[in-house]
């Protein structure tokens, strides 16, 4: 049976959109999901769906109509609102079709890898912007990157903003979480040739072997990587600055390094 809101001051509805703040998140153990293609890809792994609020005057037909027959099979609770709830439930000036609520999955820590023999992993330190991580997850998952490794700083995994850039990939691609120390150790007793990104990297990334077990090290714009990653534990690489410029933004060079990667390994 679907439930029906009208107000934008329902309790309920109040609790949804406290999920778009960290500690709303925290709080509720729960994540909101934005849109009909990152629902899609939500519904399609063990994530405990709560519930979709939805707007009719959106799903009246189409890939939204046969979304909301899929979910309503599935025993998912659908919740039809107005069109002045959904303007609530969603982010900035877009107005959705439909919005979902998930159950907070615990997070996945190095027990939960295994890496194959040509495992192809990222390592991320510190980076916590939304856009930045969900980003690179999408890289990652279409240049073929088994996992992505969160280490220090605050990640955010759940952020909307994460999952909209990620295109939903955030719910498919293995992230865990680990602390350097442990993933240094985890990396040397897996015999991984480790590659730290960096702006005076003196091996130039068109000119180093990718194949094989490869992680990358990547870290944020303001501050690169630390000292953590030297060249005892690491190669640095680089991406060559024909301009003005003197760094890409992370995700732009997760991008250009990773396919450079997938080439190639495509070829090896």
């Amino acid at each position: 049976m679907t439930l029906e809101i009208t107000s934008p001051q329902n309790p309920r509805i109040r609790e949804v959109v406290r999920l778009r703040d960290r500690r709303g998140r925290q709080n509720q153990s729960r994540f909101i999901i934005d849109g009909l293609r990152e629902i899609q890809r939500a519904c399609a792994t063990s994530l405990i769906i709560e519930e979709v609020y939805f707007d009719t005057a959106q799903c009246q037909q189409g890939p939204e109509h046969t979304t909301l027959s899929i979910l309503q099979k599935s025993g998912i609770k659908l919740i039809e609102v107005s069109g002045r709830v959904m303007e609530k439930l969603s982010y900035g000036q877009r107005r959705l079709a439909m919005v979902a609520v998930a159950k907070t999955p615990p997070l996945r820590t190095l027990e939960d890898f295994t890496a194959k023999p040509e495992a192809f992993i990222i390592v991320l330190e510190a980076v916590e912007k939304p856009g930045n991580l969900g980003a690179i997850v999408r890289t990652a998952d279409a240049a073929g990157v088994d996992a992505v490794f969160l280490s220090g700083g605050t990640h955010d995994l759940f952020n909307p903003n994460t999952i909209r850039s990620s295109s939903g990939a955030i719910f498919h691609l293995p992230v865990i979480h680990t602390q350097h120390d442990e993933l240094e150790s985890w990396l040397d007793d897996n015999a991984f040739k480790t590659f730290a990104t960096r702006v005076d990297g003196a091996i130039n990334y068109a000119q180093a072997n990718f194949t094989g077990k490869v992680a990358f090290v990547m870290g944020t714009e303001a501050t690169g990587l630390s000292n953590d990653w030297n060249h005892q534990n690491s190669s640095a690489i680089s991406i060559p600055m024909l301009g003005i410029a003197d760094s890409l933004n992370v995700s732009t060079s997760c991008a250009v390094i990773c396919f450079e990667a997938l080439r190639q390994r495509s070829q090896a």
